[in-house]
């Protein structure tokens, strides 16, 4: 497989589509290759099957126009930040190398967040390790390799970010992403009877568009993506910031 640039790992198919999409699309516009690791089939959500939610994750990545996207199908709800799922995630990591890595948040609403992003986090550093040992599909012994980068995405709670990204060329093409989901998200077609839920609301969908023009109002365009970072980020030229509110 052929090395990618951006990693998105989240633990629910959707996680991705919600939080981090559009700056997934942009680098992609940048010439960068681009991937997504679901952690879980999602397979405890109130609506949809999880083969439902693969089929619905397929055709969000051909929006998205990912190079690579890939389930390592932990138990959703019940897996553990353990040696055991570490090493899954860092057979994903070495397998395709990534500069930079987009995580899920490291605490919020739903436990399953939280604990896939420490998840992701620790899978990051210890793959560094040489002397931690993985295989790769064909049984050989995988080279060791650290992300430069590990961005967390925010989702349901609201944090403060630590930078924005301007997704606003994407934008279109992100709500697209989402409404792949027709089992999760609000739609007309879905015409199963199952429970609504917390997502499936049309004011939830509203409430993402919201922030996400929030976020892009910080600098002054139309929308962005907000992202955490653990690791002190420097530049080595002043015209790396955008400010377009001036």
């Amino acid at each position: 497989m052929n090395k990618i640039n951006v990693l998105a790992i989240a633990v629910h198919p959707d996680d991705v589509e919600l939080c981090c999409s559009g700056t997934l699309m942009m680098e992609k516009l940048h010439g960068k290759t681009t991937g997504v690791i679901d952690l879980t089939r999602g397979e405890l959500g109130t609506r949809g099957t999880p083969a439902l939610r693969i089929q619905e994750s397929s055709a969000a990545a051909k929006v998205m126009e990912l190079d690579v996207r890939e389930n390592l199908c932990m138990a959703d709800g019940f897996f553990q930040n353990n040696e055991e799922n570490q090493r899954r995630v860092i057979a994903a990591i070495r397998k395709f190398r990534p500069e930079v890595v987009l995580a899920s948040a490291l605490t919020d609403r739903h436990p399953d967040h939280g604990r896939a992003g420490k998840l992701i986090s620790d899978s990051c550093f210890l793959s560094g390790l040489r002397k931690v040992e993985t295989k790769d599909d064909e049984g050989g012994f995988q080279q060791h390799w650290r992300p430069k980068y590990i961005f967390h995405f925010i989702q349901d709670r609201y944090y403060s970010p630590s930078f924005v990204y301007d997704i606003s060329q994407v934008f279109d093409r992100k709500i697209d992403s989402i409404r792949a989901y027709s089992s999760q998200f609000h739609s007309r077609t879905y015409d199963k009877d199952e429970p609504q839920t917390y997502i499936s609301s049309p004011e939830f969908l509203d409430s993402i568009i919201g922030r996400h023009q929030m976020f892009g109002k910080m600098i002054g365009v139309r929308y962005a993506e907000g992202f955490i970072t653990e690791k002190m980020i420097g530049i080595r030229d002043l015209d790396a910031f955008v400010q377009l509110d001036t």
